[in-house]
């Protein structure tokens, strides 16, 4: 399996590799659940909780916020990897500045169409490298991958990386998701194998 589908990392990757991972030699998909479609012109993003007024984008104010390429390394809690993954999207920091949060706010929950939900430390959130991903390696994002769109989280485990996105709910407290109340950690950070929960 090791040789096919993935393979160990070199020495001289050891600071991009966290441990205990292998590089995926391809793009591994990993669901649970159906995957959802959903048509751009019927895919909305509601914003509400603990913030002044809720909002909800559709696709065209998405694509009226500044556009940014990424290039961002990849971690499944499952123990593969994939380094210098392509995307394009909104950066959380730009897509922020139309949000009025209240001093309350320090968690967001991620709703996602299918009902997954995953939570997040707000301090997580707002870091600079994270974003909103709707092009994969110059295409749309695949269904199967989160399109249309997608929140990529690089520096915690890729289930903290909501696929078909569709809701931030910013709360006052820390609240647990779909995998963080069946046993995974409720913060994720690949470096320290945050995989389970303690």
């Amino acid at each position: 399996m090791i040789g096919k589908f993935f393979q160990k990392p070199e020495p001289s990757q050891g600071d991009r590799v966290p441990p205990g991972q292998y590089l995926a030699k391809g793009f591994p998909v990993l669901t649970y659940g159906d995957t959802p479609t959903i048509a751009l012109d019927r895919w909305e993003l509601k914003i509400w909780g603990a913030i002044q007024q809720p909002i909800v984008l559709r696709w065209a104010d998405i694509m009226a916020l500044p556009q940014s390429d990424f290039t961002a390394d990849f971690h499944c809690v499952t123990r593969w990897s994939k380094l210098d993954v392509q995307w394009r999207g909104v950066k959380v920091t730009d897509l922020m500045q139309a949000i009025d949060l209240e001093p309350r706010a320090v968690h967001v929950m991620q709703h996602a169409y299918g009902g997954y939900t995953t939570n997040l430390a707000l301090e997580d959130f707002l870091r600079p490298e994270n974003f909103l991903a709707y092009q994969l390696f110059g295409e749309p994002l695949p269904p199967d991958h989160g399109g249309p769109l997608r929140l990529v989280v690089p520096h915690l485990y890729a289930w903290k990386s909501t696929k078909w996105l569709n809701g931030l709910e910013f709360l006052d407290r820390d609240e647990l998701g779909f995998w963080e109340r069946n046993g995974y950690h409720k913060r994720g950070e690949p470096w320290a194998e945050e995989r389970f929960a303690d």
